[in-house]
């Protein structure tokens, strides 16, 4: 899985924020030409993404870029225009069915076999921002061309009529659907944006609270919303000791022939195990170990 903590989003024709998103240490920077782009500048932001992907020098961060949804009549232009440029990957944004992210498989493969890239290399990612959305997760979470579900806390707000809060409440059982059919399927989870882009302590907060829910990353609108991100999803130095620790004795109690035993009084048994190496893994891709 490719560590994303913080996926940075930034509007497509803006070579300046293109320019600076790609050298701000953002584990993905997403060009898009979906919602940051206006109606009567999709083809600009085309081709300035395009150029963009073909002369700026690839670096850590990893370039996705955010095409217009299944039916919008710009997605086709979209791919057109920027899998020659050869992203990383795509993010397919307002997915409600198994099918759009089947068509998104197939043109993205016939690209790769066109341009002789190896099958797979590009990844894919969705997001799920609509009540239908989340009635289709269990299919659009078993394609096995995914990498990654996205939730997309505003519009799906929009989508049912809720009225946004700072606690996000009324997002929370959508927001637990998506890391859970995630998860279940073995995809990486992006967290919802926090708009206020210049509140950097209520982003760190809302990103704890989403890594405890499970996720793996958050979606960034702004630069300074990344070093927060990231520090809320990389496991703290005694996170990661204590994780080794309850690692190391159940395995020391396993070849004892000893299921669940005390450590530093508390109980510990396959779960908390479980979640030790959760820890481990995210050190893991956030390069601690």
């Amino acid at each position: 899985m490719h560590a994303r903590r913080a996926l940075l989003y930034v509007p497509g024709d803006d070579r300046h924020k293109l320019e600076k998103a790609l050298n701000c240490g953002a584990d993905c920077a997403c060009l898009d030409l979906e919602d940051g782009v206006a109606q009567n500048r999709k083809a600009q932001a085309r081709a300035a993404v395009a150029l963009a992907l073909g002369e700026l020098p690839p670096g850590d961060t990893e370039r996705l870029v955010r095409i217009n949804p299944v039916g919008s009549g710009l997605e086709v232009d979209d791919l057109t225009s920027v899998l020659p440029a050869h992203p990383d990957g795509i993010l397919l944004p307002k997915v409600d069915s198994l099918e759009q992210v089947q068509w998104l498989s197939e043109q993205v493969e016939a690209a790769e076999l066109k341009h002789g890239w190896a099958l797979g290399s590009l990844r894919l990612l969705v997001d799920v921002e609509t009540a239908r959305g989340m009635l289709a997760l269990k299919d659009i979470a078993s394609h096995p061309r995914l990498d990654a579900l996205i939730f997309g806390g505003e519009d799906y707000a929009a989508s049912i009529g809720a009225t946004r809060t700072a606690d996000a409440w009324e997002l929370f059982t959508a927001r637990s659907l998506v890391v859970m059919h995630a998860k279940a399927f073995g995809l990486g989870a992006i967290d919802m944006v926090t708009i206020d882009y210049k509140d950097t302590h209520r982003c760190y907060n809302e990103a704890v609270f989403g890594a405890q829910l499970g996720y793996t990353g958050k979606q960034v609108i702004h630069p300074a919303q990344v070093t927060p991100v990231q520090e809320a999803f990389t496991p703290s130095p005694e996170a990661i000791t204590n994780a080794r620790a309850v690692v190391a004795a159940y395995e020391a109690h396993q070849k004892e022939g000893r299921g669940a035993f005390g450590l530093d009084g508390c109980m510990i048994d396959l779960p908390m195990v479980k979640s030790a190496r959760h820890v481990l893994a995210a050190a893991r891709l956030s390069g601690k170990i």
